[in-house]
C-alpha cells in the first residue's frame, strides 16, 4: 500500500539524507544534560499527570503570568497545535492559513476534516500579517484562523498592532486565532508577551525546542482562556492521555534555569544572525526580508527555482537547506541560524561557493 504524505516538509526532514552541514533543520543547537544543571538528579519516574504535571503546569503559568487553568501541556509545540486544532474543529469547517506558511499545520487541519483556505503573506510586503486579506477569506463555515509569529518560514516578527488587528477580526466572527509561537523566544530584546494574553480570542503555542536546544524532551504547551485549555485537556484524552513524566520533570527543571539557557542561546544566536546580515550584504543574487528568529528565507533576485540549487549545495557540499517549494515559494531557500556557530560559517560559505560555481560554471575560489 501507498503511504500518501500528509505533510510533504515534515516527510522530506525526516527522510533525507544527512548532510555534513545541517542549515535546513530549524532546531538550536542542542543541550546536553551538562548544561542543564542537575539534570541527573531531576530524572524520576514517579509524578502525577493527569491533565499535565502539576510542577510544570505551574512553571509556564508563572513564567508568562497567566493561570494554571490557562496552560495545557503537549508533546512538543506540534502537539500542542494539533491538540487545539482537534478540539475546535469538526468537519467541514475551515481554516484560514497562512502562505508562505508551516505545512504540518494544514496537514492537521485536513487530517481532523477541515479545509484549509489560504490568505498571502507577500516577500514584497515583508511578510506583513495583513488583517484585511485574512477578513476578506471569512465565510460562515470559518471556524478558526492560524498564524505564526515569528513568521515560519521567513522569521519575520508581525508588527506591533499586526496580530491583534487579526484577533479583533476573529472577536468580530465569534472564532479563535492559533498563534505558533515557537520561535518567539529567539528574540532577546523588545520580546513581545504572548498573543494569548492580549484577548480571549487567542490560543498560542510554544515549546522549549527552537530557543533552548531541548527538542528531544518534546515540552510544548498551549495558552488560552480557561475554557478553551479544558477542551483541549479533554481532548488529549484520546490522543496520549498525558506526558511521560521523566520529560515533564526535566521540562521543570529547564524553566528553572531558563534564564542560563537564554544566555547560552544568545551565544549561540546573536554571532550567526551576524554572519549571516554580513553573507547576505555580499550576495547579489538574493535577497532576503530581515529575519527576527532563528531561520531566515532568502530568495533568488532572478526568479529562478531555488530546488536545483538546493540539491547542488548538498551534493557537492554535504550542507543542506530547506526548498522553498515546501513553503509553497519554490524561489526560496530557507535556512536556519540554530547551529554552532563555525559550523553555520562553513555552511554559508559552501552556500556563497555553490552559487558563484552555479554563475561562472566554474569552481569558486576558496575564501
Amino acid at each position: 500500500m501507498m503511504v500518501r504524505a500528509r505533510a510533504p516538509y515534515m516527510e522530506w526532514a525526516k527522510t533525507r539524507p544527512r548532510p555534513r552541514i545541517d542549515l535546513a533543520g530549524s532546531n538550536l543547537l542542542a543541550c546536553s544534560l551538562a548544561e542543564l544543571a542537575g539534570a541527573p538528579q531531576a530524572v524520576a519516574l514517579e509524578g502525577e499527570s493527569p491533565d499535565g504535571y502539576l510542577a510544570l503546569l505551574a512553571e509556564i503559568s508563572n513564567r508568562y503570568g497567566v493561570g494554571i487553568d490557562q496552560v495545557a501541556t503537549a508533546g512538543g509545540c506540534s502537539g500542542a497545535n494539533f491538540l487545539a486544532c482537534a478540539a475546535l474543529l469538526e468537519s467541514g469547517d475551515e481554516v484560514l492559513l497562512e502562505e508562505p506558511g508551516y505545512d504540518p499545520l494544514a496537514a492537521a487541519v485536513r487530517m481532523l476534516g477541515g479545509v484549509p483556505r489560504f490568505f498571502a503573506r507577500r516577500f514584497e510586503d515583508g511578510f506583513l500579517l495583513d488583517a484585511s486579506r485574512v477578513e476578506e477569506l471569512l465565510t460562515p463555515a470559518t471556524r478558526l484562523i492560524i498564524v505564526s509569529d515569528p513568521h515560519n518560514p521567513s522569521g519575520v516578527l508581525a508588527a506591533p498592532g499586526e496580530i491583534a488587528a487579526v484577533g479583533e477580526v476573529a472577536k468580530r466572527a465569534g472564532i479563535h486565532v492559533l498563534v505558533d509561537e515557537v520561535y518567539r523566544d529567539t528574540i532577546f530584546d523588545g520580546r513581545p508577551a504572548p498573543s494569548a494574553t492580549l484577548s480571549k480570542a487567542f490560543i498560542t503555542s510554544n515549546s522549549l525546542t527552537k530557543a533552548y536546544g531541548l527538542s528531544s524532551l518534546r515540552s510544548g504547551w498551549t495558552l488560552a482562556a480557561p475554557e478553551v485549555t479544558e477542551q483541549i485537556r479533554r481532548t488529549r484524552d484520546v490522543v496520549d492521555v498525558s506526558g511521560a513524566i521523566p520529560a515533564e520533570r526535566l521540562s521543570v527543571l529547564a524553566f528553572r534555569n531558563l534564564d542560563a539557557l537564554s544566555r547560552r542561546a544568545r551565544n549561540i544566536i546573536d554571532p550567526n544572525r551576524r554572519l549571516f546580515a554580513e553573507f547576505l550584504r555580499s550576495e547579489p543574487l538574493l535577497e532576503c526580508s530581515p529575519p527576527a528568529a532563528t531561520i531566515a528565507f532568502p530568495r533568488f533576485r532572478d526568479g529562478r527555482d531555488a530546488g536545483p540549487f538546493a540539491r547542488r549545495l548538498f551534493d557537492r557540499y554535504g550542507v543542506a537547506v530547506a526548498p522553498g517549494s515546501f513553503f509553497g515559494m519554490p524561489r526560496h531557500f530557507r535556512i536556519s541560524l540554530g547551529g554552532s556557530t563555525p559550523l553555520v560559517r562553513e555552511g554559508l560559505e559552501a552556500v556563497r561557493r555553490c552559487l558563484a560555481e552555479m554563475e561562472t560554471g566554474q569552481p569558486a575560489p576558496p575564501p
